[in-house]
């Protein structure tokens, strides 16, 4: 089965400077532009905003 590219694997890595990541999928026809999520980042033990990296 192929994969599908409506709905790529993405990294969203912490602004906080600490190289943390998670690994989400996204709907390319609902959010075209890169993804910003408030999640938490266990290394400073807060939430954070997490960008999308490509």
């Amino acid at each position: 089965m192929a994969r599908n590219e409506l709905r790529p694997v993405i990294k969203l890595r912490s602004t906080a400077g600490t190289g943390f990541t998670y690994v989400s999928r996204k709907n390319r026809r609902e959010h075209p532009d890169r993804l910003t999520l408030k999640k938490y980042d266990p290394i400073v033990r807060k939430h954070v905003v997490f960008r999308e990296e490509r």
